[in-house]
């Protein structure tokens, strides 16, 4: 496969939301098997930010503010549910928002602490994320 060959990554926004112990929130979409940050594709016309929002929103139930997105970068890593494909990740912090309810197309909620952020079971980009978050704060 030459680069042309190459599909272009798969854009998403991603948000880090810890509670007040420091662990993250993680999800796990309905038939997959990989805990990843909440967040997801944009809808067109969308900023990397309103994303972040909405999709919180749709998966969580949570209102985030915007103005309290706080930029962590963009980070590319092998997609977790699509399979020769990259995801390339706008991803944000954000102050803890509740404890959030799965809705929409997720199917768990998992909130880990630093032990667990290198889990076999987290999605690639979740892996190259959790290890720079402090892990207190």
């Amino acid at each position: 496969m030459t680069a042309e060959d190459t599909p272009a990554p798969i854009r998403v926004s991603a948000v880090v939301l810890k509670d007040e112990s420091g662990r993250v929130l993680m999800v796990r979409k309905r038939g997959t098997v990989r805990f990843m940050l909440p967040g997801g594709k944009p809808e067109p016309g969308e900023s990397a930010a309103q994303t972040a929002v909405r999709e919180c929103y749709e998966e969580l139930g949570l209102v985030l503010d915007p103005q309290a997105l706080r930029p962590l970068g963009v980070y590319t890593a092998p997609a977790a549910n699509e399979p020769g494909r990259d995801v390339q990740g706008t991803v944000f912090t954000h102050p803890f928002a509740g404890p959030g309810r799965a809705a929409a197309e997720i199917e768990e909620l998992r909130w880990i602490g630093p032990a667990g952020w290198d889990g076999d079971d987290l999605a690639p980009l979740s892996r190259i994320i959790l290890p720079l978050m402090p892990v207190h704060g």
